[in-house]
């Protein structure tokens, strides 16, 4: 396994293994948390189904070109782990682990199945990229799309950039406070993302 794969691994067991030793309680609470951000999360995919779905499929996933599905190429926050383990049954979450150990290379990344992407709630840089062809096609047959997706860009860091208190940073704190730490902790091991942090709490 390599050093990507071993990483979503050891984040995904260790994420199962704690939500099952919490109490439903806390459970319940874990998800009344999440709950604002899979609204906007079904916000972001009625969009994309509207505006990209079509240019997306025709340009990359039937010609084989897509740069978003690239092994290795995508960043995986701890707080995705979170978050789709908290929505996902067993079977789905424990299929994620077969993929991982079981992995045997190629050009595209390793979540990338027959039907698509095996996470119920994919990584939001994943549901957030939009290469720059794509754009141009879109935005230019339909002006009105631009507005839609800058709105949308900015719901996602009130979400995920720690300028401010945020979900993905709660998340991440959370599980630091039962003993878990992961390579994925990027908001509180990146030192960008920790120099946000910083300012905010200089100048809230």
């Amino acid at each position: 396994m390599n050093r990507y794969n071993r990483e979503q691994f050891e984040a995904l067991v260790a994420v199962r293994r704690h939500l099952a030793a919490l109490p439903e309680k806390a459970i319940a609470q874990l998800r009344k948390d999440i709950h604002s951000y899979l609204e906007f999360r079904e916000d972001v995919d009625v969009y994309l189904k509207k505006y990209f779905s079509l240019v997306c499929a025709r340009q990359c996933y039937r010609n084989a070109r897509s740069a978003c599905c690239s092994r290795e190429g995508i960043i995986t926050f701890f707080a995705d782990v979170v978050v789709n383990a908290l929505v996902s049954g067993d079977t789905r979450l424990e299929e994620l682990r077969k993929t991982l150990q079981e992995d045997r290379g190629g050009p595209k990344c390793v979540y990338l199945g027959p039907e698509g992407c095996r996470w119920r709630v994919r990584p939001i840089v994943c549901a957030m990229f939009l290469c720059d062809a794509a754009q141009e096609q879109v935005f230019a047959s339909h002006p009105e799309a631009a507005g839609a997706w800058r709105e949308l860009e900015g719901r996602r860091k009130g979400f995920t950039w720690p300028d401010r208190p945020v979900l993905f940073d709660r998340l991440e704190a959370f599980f630091l406070a039962r003993g878990l730490s992961s390579p994925l902790m990027y908001l509180h091991n990146s030192p960008g993302m920790l120099m946000l942090k910083r300012k905010w709490r200089e100048h809230p």
